[in-house]
């Protein structure tokens, strides 16, 4: 499946694989990427099919950021401001980033390449990065006189030191993927990220898909919470999936040493 020539789905075992496909322009953010980000995430949430989704960038990176030239033709005037909340709580370019954290499924991010501005923030929408070493990446938005507006505030929240990313953004200067593993950008070092990407993929989505959406539903949600709030809903969560058909093919399939046989959501 095709997104406006920008991003391409495909699905295979329970995976969906999900790449910015501008490779000419490093996968530089425009109009119809910003577009295609989000219709590809719209997507994801109806396709029952997809238990976990790999996030990778065609060419010879993940993603170059902002296309400037996009940005000269943009109207200040026109008549959808950046306040706006045109999907849910965010604007566009914000739902393209967060879309991925908003995903009942777990995401995983392989960066290769250039990952600066608005392509790091894509990736921090995932729950999980898996990075080339040699990858370049830059919170880059004060270089153009702005400031990190597509979920950055949010998707870093808890990941990365407050300290260090207010250094980062203020200097917008680059880092290695060894430095972003070391400071919360990212999981894993990988010289191949995007096979990392797929293997661990495919583990994840070996498992129940209820309990694996369940969980991943209770950790976006319990960092606002109190503690007692998180204990109550730990246990909601739980009695709901107690004794239920999957619930149930998981201890048998444990039991009996095979794989798994779930029904999907």
């Amino acid at each position: 499946m095709n997104f406006r020539d920008r991003v391409s789905l495909t699905l295979d075992g329970g995976v969906a694989h999900v790449q910015l496909s501008r490779a000419d322009k490093m996968n530089a953010l425009d109009d119809a990427m910003f577009d295609a980000l989000v219709e590809a995430g719209q997507h994801l949430f109806e396709l029952r099919e997809a238990r976990c989704v790999v996030l990778s960038g065609a060419g010879r990176s993940f993603c170059a950021g902002l296309d400037l030239t996009s940005m000269g033709r943009t109207d200040r005037h026109s008549e959808t401001s950046l306040t706006d909340r045109t999907h849910g709580n965010a604007n566009r370019a914000q739902q393209a980033a967060v879309v991925w954290r908003k995903l009942p499924m777990p995401v995983i991010a392989a960066v290769h390449g250039v990952c600066f501005g608005g392509g790091l923030q894509i990736a921090g929408g995932a729950d999980i990065r898996i990075i080339a070493p040699d990858a370049r990446l830059a919170v880059m938005e004060v270089k153009w006189g702005l400031v990190p507006d597509m979920g950055h505030y949010l998707l870093w929240r808890g990941n990365v030191r407050d300290d260090l990313l207010r250094e980062l953004t203020y200097t917008h200067r680059e880092f290695s993927g060894e430095e972003a593993v070391a400071w919360g950008f990212a999981t894993h070092l990988d010289a191949n990220p995007l096979a990392r990407a797929l293997a661990l993929a495919q583990e994840i989505a070996s498992k129940s898909p209820h309990a694996v959406r369940t969980a991943k539903a209770l950790a976006t949600r319990v960092p606002d919470l109190d503690p007692d709030q998180i204990l109550l809903e730990e246990s909601r969560e739980q009695h709901k999936l107690m004794y239920s058909k999957n619930q149930r093919e998981a201890v048998l399939a444990g039991m009996e040493k095979r794989a798994g046989l779930f029904v999907d959501p």
